[in-house]
C-alpha cells in the first residue's frame, strides 16, 4: 500500500465508499480512464471494459463530428463555386435588365428557390414588372416592414412575417413556409422563398447570401451614369 500513499484502513475505507456509490465513475468518466487496472479476471475485468467502452463511446463521438464537418465543408465548397459562377454570369450582363434576369434565374435553378422575387428601388430600362419584379422606390411606406432589414444590410432567413409574404409573394403568399431575404439598400430587395420550413432558418451562415447580394450591386453600378 505505501506505492499509493496511504494505509490499508484509507485504502479499505474508498473501496467501501466506492462499492456504496457504484455509479460515480458514470459522473467522472475521465477518472476512470485514468485508473491503472489488472488484466486478469474477475471483476477487475468489467472496469477495464468500462474504460474500454468510454474510449469507443469518444471515439464514435469524434467519427461523426468528423463526418458532420467533411459535409459542411462540401456545401460550403458547392456554394462557393456557384456564387463564383453567378458573379462571372452577373459581370456578363450587358444591360440592367438582363442583370436582374440572370441573378433571378441563377438564384432559381442553383440555390433551389421555389419563388424567387426582387423588388427594385428604381425603374430598370428593358423589363416590366411581373411576378418575380416588382419596382417600388425605398421610401414608399409599401417598404416599412423591412426598414429594419434596409438599415442594417444584412441578410435575413426563416419565416417572413405575413406583411412581408404578402409584399413579396403576393397570391403566392401562403405558399413560402421559409425566406433568405436580401437587403441591399439604394438597389434592391431579393428574396428566395422555399416550400420547406426548414429550408432556410435564423442562424444559418449568410456570408454567401452577403457575397451575392454584394456582386449584385456591383454589376448594377456599372450602368449607372
Amino acid at each position: 500500500m505505501s506505492n499509493i500513499g496511504m494505509d490499508r484502513q484509507q485504502a479499505q475505507e474508498i473501496a467501501a465508499w466506492l462499492q456504496r456509490n457504484p455509479e460515480f465513475f458514470q459522473h467522472f468518466p475521465e477518472l476512470a480512464l485514468s485508473l491503472a487496472l489488472p488484466r486478469d479476471n474477475g471483476r477487475t475485468a468489467s472496469l477495464a471494459t468500462y474504460q474500454l467502452e468510454i474510449l469507443r463511446d469518444k471515439n464514435r463521438e469524434l467519427l461523426r463530428r468528423l463526418g458532420e464537418l467533411s459535409a459542411n465543408a462540401q456545401v460550403n465548397e458547392r456554394l462557393a463555386v456557384r456564387t463564383q459562377q453567378l458573379t462571372l454570369a452577373l459581370m456578363r450582363q450587358t444591360s440592367p435588365a438582363a442583370t436582374l434576369r440572370a441573378m433571378a434565374a441563377t438564384l432559381t435553378e442553383d440555390f433551389a428557390g421555389d419563388l424567387v422575387r426582387i423588388v427594385a428601388f428604381r425603374p430598370v430600362e428593358g423589363v416590366e414588372e411581373s411576378d418575380w419584379l416588382q419596382i417600388i422606390p425605398e421610401m414608399n411606406h409599401r417598404l416599412d416592414p423591412f426598414r429594419d432589414s434596409l438599415r442594417d444590410d444584412e441578410p435575413l432567413c426563416g419565416r417572413l412575417h405575413a406583411d412581408k409574404n404578402a409584399l413579396l409573394y403576393g397570391a403566392r403568399a401562403a405558399e413560402v413556409q421559409s425566406s433568405a431575404l436580401l437587403s441591399l439598400s439604394g438597389t434592391a430587395l431579393i428574396a428566395v422563398g422555399s416550400h420547406d420550413g426548414n429550408r432556410f432558418y435564423p442562424g444559418m451562415g449568410t456570408l454567401f447570401l452577403r457575397m451575392m447580394g454584394e456582386a449584385l450591386v456591383v454589376a448594377m453600378q456599372r450602368f449607372e451614369d
